[in-house]
């Protein structure tokens, strides 16, 4: 830690509350807030007011497309000017010889959870989503073994931080929604209790308003001075490359969106919260301008499949969170990635299996998305059925872990060349679509009342977090 020392000269600047403009959702016109309203949920627009983010940059664009998300398709580079691409020459001799338990210390670490915080009780949220009606009757495919509980609850938070510790993660990438959000409000209280359990917390940037490409380098430093120097340091990640320069990384979700989307009968929309490749260019910038000499670098990373527009808004490179982009497509992704000397991150994850809303969308264009891994309708009335689906779930979990490692370990692509390796796990606790790792009930133990929902849950509820504790102790050695 003995380098953070350097941004001794921005710790004044953090302890000023009324130095930085508060700015949140709540305090947004409604005109400003992105894909408010029916039309705009059903075209995928993220609604802030509900915290609902909507399509991701990949969903979008296969949206315009008409394509089914998660398709082969590879975006090929465009042309991008020189100075988009990272200045960092690659090294000439690859760092991907050593086994990555020598190569990173602090290996645990590169292991992060996609993490929620927010769910609430008092009043419902989030849990009440889609017609649901809590606290039987929640918005998840699978009853959770806490019930559904409030994400401000320390006893909830301690609870999942020994269940994340204890799988081998070494930190959690929050959904976080602007300073004085429902999420941020979670904050401080979540970094007090990871800190407890050695874990560490990034965050990931929601689309809170149309205009939030604007606020991009305004929310970055914020979370710097408030959550990292602030602080101290205590909690906040700051991940160390195979070189051993450190700095914090972000993510984006909604980052490299097209600026208009076509919807199933033909009708073209525009995009709320598209935002010009130049504009992004901006905002990376200067978040690399002000933080320059504080920390070695900072990492940004988009959610795109799009490597010219990713280069040309001045990301570092991609981390997407789709589980419908098959891991059999990552190589390609990958390859077209490392071509443009940018970084990319796949996720480890165990496929999809959203709720229905209910009543069912007014909208022709609605369908229920399958069961994936498989795209499949299952039949939950039936116990082989849960079987199989935690069969196939486990196949994607092994299938996903296995690709994004050696991908990131292959010696002749820009990560391990550039000595970076990231593994984000979709996710911790996003139960509307059945991401979830955090355990869920045993089938048999769900109320009668319970089965009458029809949730989904396994025969073993904690089947994905052993299964990704044993893959990622397994690298340990």
């Amino acid at each position: 830690m003995g380098r953070l020392s350097r941004r001794a000269f921005l710790a004044g600047v953090a302890s000023t509350a009324a130095w930085w403009p508060w700015r949140g959702a709540a305090g947004a016109s409604l005109s400003r807030l992105s894909g408010a309203g029916r039309l705009g949920r059903q075209l995928g627009f993220p609604d802030p007011a509900r915290l609902w983010h909507g399509d991701s940059s990949v969903a979008a664009w296969a949206r315009q497309a008409g394509q089914v998300p998660g398709v082969s398709t590879v975006r090929r580079p465009r042309e991008a000017p020189h100075e988009a691409l990272p200045r960092e020459p690659l090294p000439r001799e690859s760092l991907a010889a050593e086994p990555l338990s020598s190569r990173y210390a602090d290996l645990r670490r590169h292991f992060i959870f996609e993490y929620y915080p927010w769910y609430a009780t008092e009043p419902w949220l989030h849990w009440n989503e889609a017609g649901r009606e809590p606290p039987v009757d929640i918005a998840a495919s699978s009853m959770p073994l806490l019930g559904p509980y409030d994400s401000r609850s320390r006893h909830v938070l301690e609870q999942h931080a020994r269940w994340i510790a204890d799988a081998g993660i070494g930190a959690v990438n929050v959904s976080w929604w602007g300073p004085g959000s429902f999420t941020d409000e979670v904050v401080p209280t979540l970094l007090d209790v990871m800190r407890d359990h050695d874990l560490r917390v990034t965050f990931h940037l929601e689309p809170y308003r149309n205009d939030r490409a604007e606020l991009f380098a305004d929310d970055v430093l914020w979370l710097v001075r408030k959550y990292g120097d602030a602080r101290h340091w205590d909690a906040m990640l700051v991940l160390q490359d195979a070189t051993g320069r450190a700095g914090p990384v972000f993510k984006l979700f909604r980052a490299i969106l097209p600026p208009r989307v076509t919807d199933c009968l033909g009708r073209e929309h525009e995009v709320p919260d598209y935002t010009e490749d130049a504009r992004w260019r901006r905002q990376t910038a200067r978040v690399r301008t002000e933080l320059r000499g504080a920390f070695d670098h900072v990492t940004l990373l988009a959610d795109s499949l799009d490597v010219g527009r990713t280069a040309a808004s001045g990301f570092d490179g991609m981390a997407i969170y789709d589980n419908f982009v098959a891991p059999s497509t990552w190589p390609g992704h990958a390859s077209v990635f490392s071509g443009g000397r940018l970084l990319f991150s796949f996720n480890v994850n165990a496929g999809f299996d959203a709720i229905v809303p209910r009543p069912t969308p007014d909208d022709p264009c609605w369908q229920p998305a399958p069961f994936d891994p498989g795209r499949m309708t299952l039949d939950w009335a039936v116990d082989r059925t849960r079987e199989l689906a935690m069969e196939l779930a486990g196949r994607r979990i092994a299938e996903s872990f296995d690709t994004t490692v050696s991908l990131q370990s292959d010696p002749r692509l820009s990560n391990a060349r550039r000595g970076f390796f990231l593994v984000y796990v979709n996710s911790f606790n996003e139960w509307h679509e059945g991401t979830q790792f955090e355990p869920a009930k045993d089938a048999r133990d769900l109320t009668p009342a319970e089965w009458r929902v029809g949730y989904h849950n396994p025969p073993a509820g904690d089947y994905r977090l052993h299964l990704l504790g044993r893959l990622v102790r397994g690298l340990a050695g």
